[in-house]
């Protein structure tokens, strides 16, 4: 690794291998990391480029020529011409190197009026809005996944359970019906994280601002910000905390994922048998030729732990006093390795639901004559009987009853989301609603 731009050790007596490893401890993981980062850190040099030429500090031609090199930078590192590797501490050094090696000291006044905590802020904040946003959409396009299957299967009997035992009789359109309107909820959730996130942080320096009348606003609206953070303090301080937030959308999605992945690993087993996944999500075993495991289903409900150890990891580092603490820069990481995991995941999601296959037989047979029960002493509820007795009457006597018609049961329950009336035509209507406030793709980082 080369030596830091900033390094500062004037005095000190060089000693080598202990600089090596200082270096290579401060700068981490940051030159792997901010491959991820670094599309995103080139495109806002450029609007903070742009908007140094506004407030006179660089010409209209020094400006046009470091935007030009930029994104030749970026088009180089898209096909991999340039390599961001230990030979940089990390992206914001590459940038400026790659600038320095092409324009002379042209390329040292890039940095102008900003601090690499502004870069590092606003290159992260540009990646989580558009992780989340993939977030959002992803987690809406599970939920029409759901609801088309629970349409198609509105009346398929299904067993419905509580404490894993057999309750009331339910339907497959009831059960897909839950996720979908679940993961609703999940959409409008990373909305919300969404609107926080859209607001730029650059131009506020190390967290005090600087003497030079920054054209903060022109460079939010180019780089796709409804507006600027406006407290510089207020933006050293939401380092971490926004991360926390966009995990969260994650993690509320990937949760409702881990609980579908649970009844799936369930209802797949010879015991059940009530779903069958295609082979595409299934894989052999390296010693047992009878078996066909679920290990997609089983993946996706461990994927969650690595949005929740992200969180509790950020969350531990954020015992802070305000402004920049270089423990900040252990942020990333987390957030990288938690959104990356979460949009992964959830993008396997929808085709796996569309290619669900229910076993409707064994469904039937699982629904037993005691699970009617409840629809028993109902009846004599709405006859009469005060619930209470007519609850010891259908406990004592169910099992004299004969097996009821399953399909006659589901139909009967008609209070408002049961099986009788699903309303999914409601659950969709929200959920296009919610969905129509994902913000459209950032055509500068798109």
């Amino acid at each position: 690794m080369s030596k830091f731009l900033w390094q500062d050790r004037k005095g000190s007596k060089p000693d080598q291998a202990l600089n090596s490893a200082i270096m290579e401890f401060m700068a981490g993981e940051d030159v792997v990391l901010d491959r991820v980062l670094l599309p995103y850190d080139i495109r806002a040099t450029a609007a903070h480029v742009r908007g140094l030429q506004r407030i006179g500090i660089l010409s209209r031609g020094d400006s046009d020529r470091l935007c030009t090199l930029l994104e030749e930078l970026r088009l180089e590192f898209s096909s991999g011409v340039f390599v961001l590797d230990n030979r940089y501490e990390d992206g914001h050094t590459a940038i400026e190197a790659y600038l320095e090696e092409k324009a002379g000291n042209l390329g040292e006044r890039v940095h102008t009026g900003r601090s690499r905590n502004d870069q590092v802020a606003v290159a992260t904040r540009l990646y989580m809005v558009d992780r989340v946003r993939e977030i959002a959409v992803l987690a809406a396009t599970i939920s029409r996944a759901c609801l088309d299957m629970a349409v198609s299967h509105a009346t398929v009997p299904m067993p419905g359970y509580t404490h894993l035992q057999r309750a009331v009789p339910s339907s497959v359109g009831l059960w897909l019906g839950g996720f979908a309107e679940a993961f609703v909820d999940d959409v409008a959730f990373a909305c919300a994280m969404l609107d926080m996130l859209d607001s730029s942080p650059l131009g506020t320096a190390a967290g005090y601002g600087v003497n030079l009348p920054l054209d903060r606003e022109g460079v939010a609206r180019e780089l796709g910000f409804s507006r600027v953070q406006i407290n510089p303090l207020a933006v050293q301080n939401a380092r971490g905390k926004y991360e926390l937030m966009s995990l969260q959308a994650g993690l509320h999605a990937m949760q409702d994922v881990r609980r579908l992945a649970w009844d799936l690993s369930l209802f797949t087993t010879s015991e059940f048998s009530f779903v069958r996944l295609p082979p595409e999500y299934t894989t052999g075993s390296s010693i047992m030729p009878n078996k066909s495991n679920p290990d997609v289903v089983e993946l996706l409900r461990a994927r969650v732990a690595t949005l929740e150890g992200a969180v509790v990891e950020i969350q531990s580092i954020l015992s802070l006093p305000s402004g920049y603490q270089r423990d900040l820069q252990l942020t990333k990481a987390p957030v990288i390795r938690g959104l990356e995991g979460a949009v992964g995941a959830l993008a396997i999601v929808p085709g796996l639901i569309s290619s669900l296959c229910f076993e409707t037989a064994n469904m039937h047979r699982a629904i037993s004559p005691e699970m009617f029960a409840t629809d028993l002493a109902l009846e004599q509820a709405a006859a009469g009987v005060p619930f209470r007795e007519a609850y010891r009457q259908a406990k004592e006597k169910i099992a004299e009853h004969p097996q009821r018609s399953a399909e006659l049961s589901l139909a009967q329950r008609i209070s408002p989301g049961a099986c009788g009336d699903l309303q999914l035509d409601r659950i969709r209507a929200r959920l296009e609603k919610v969905a129509a406030q994902i913000p459209p793709k950032n055509p500068v980082t798109g």
